[in-house]
């Protein structure tokens, strides 16, 4: 795989192939999760081969690539701090989720679903270059991941797949193996919709419910109470109401009200009452 301005990509890379795809198929519609895919890829690549020439030479100019992505997106607060770069990749993996999840509950089995339920994947996998996964993010991406291949081989195989949870068994999907190339669902509305009118999807397969922006780093200080009127709030709780305030300012950049008023009014309720 030759990415743009990059060297073919070493043998030894070939863990990072996909997520360097992903970041050229979102380099214009999010470019901070393409900024972030790159990063990844970086670190990744760091840790498996950083001496071999060949490493070296791909590393360098994907260095240089991310120096550029970040001159570019400079006075864009998701690359400038990481509490808003992680809410802003951790809702955009969830948008894809979602908008796979719904596609798969409603019996509506498409390379766009697949390949959503797959770079929600990836994108979780990116997450970790903020810190250790939640257990839910971790759920979410073994059972996205699953699904794409589950689906990826009924279709075709010329099967029919059973919608939502069931089992999981089998390999996992390689997406050099799907016939042509699908895309990404090519309007972010594809994605949003699905939860605008309120109505997000319950996942069994966790037993929890996942509401748009819900999950937050598990990055909190520790307790220290802090005294607002007759309200003791701990500095959790502080970093819990900024973390909605900028899942709400992330929602907004989607035009996705509904998401953005659900995260402001958490916020709102947990500086006044001091409960979630």
């Amino acid at each position: 795989m030759a990415a743009s301005g990059l060297p073919p990509l070493p043998p030894q890379f070939k863990a990072v192939q996909h997520v360097l795809r992903t970041a050229q198929e979102l380099d214009k519609r999010e470019p901070v999760a393409a900024y972030y895919c790159r990063l990844y890829a970086m670190q990744t690549g760091m840790k498996i081969d950083s001496k071999t020439p060949e490493c070296r030479k791909f590393l360098c100019k994907l260095m240089d690539q991310l120096e550029a992505m970040k001159k570019q997106l400079g006075d864009n607060e998701a690359i400038t701090q990481e509490i808003v770069g992680c809410a802003h990749v951790e809702n955009y993996a969830l948008k894809m989720f979602l908008y796979a999840d719904n596609e798969d509950r409603a019996g509506r089995f498409h390379k766009n679903m697949i390949k959503s339920f797959y770079t929600a994947s990836l994108l979780i996998d990116v997450l970790t270059v903020f810190g250790e996964l939640t257990d839910e993010n971790v759920q979410h991406r073994k059972y996205a991941r699953w699904k794409a291949t589950y689906i990826h081989n009924c279709l075709k195989n010329g099967e029919t797949p059973q919608s939502g949870p069931i089992g999981m068994e089998g390999e996992y999907y390689d997406e050099n193996e799907e016939v042509g190339s699908p895309a990404l669902p090519s309007q972010e509305s594809q994605a949003s919709s699905t939860y605008e009118s309120g109505n997000a999807p319950t996942s069994n397969y966790t037993g929890i419910h996942i509401p748009p922006g819900a999950h937050a780093p598990a990055n909190t200080p520790a307790e220290v109470p802090h005294a607002t009127g007759e309200i003791r709030l701990t500095p959790e709780d502080f970093a819990r109401a900024q973390k909605y305030c900028k899942y709400a300012g992330s929602a907004l950049q989607y035009e996705d009200v509904s998401t953005a008023v659900q995260n402001l009014q958490k916020a709102l309720k947990l500086l006044t009452t001091g409960r979630e």
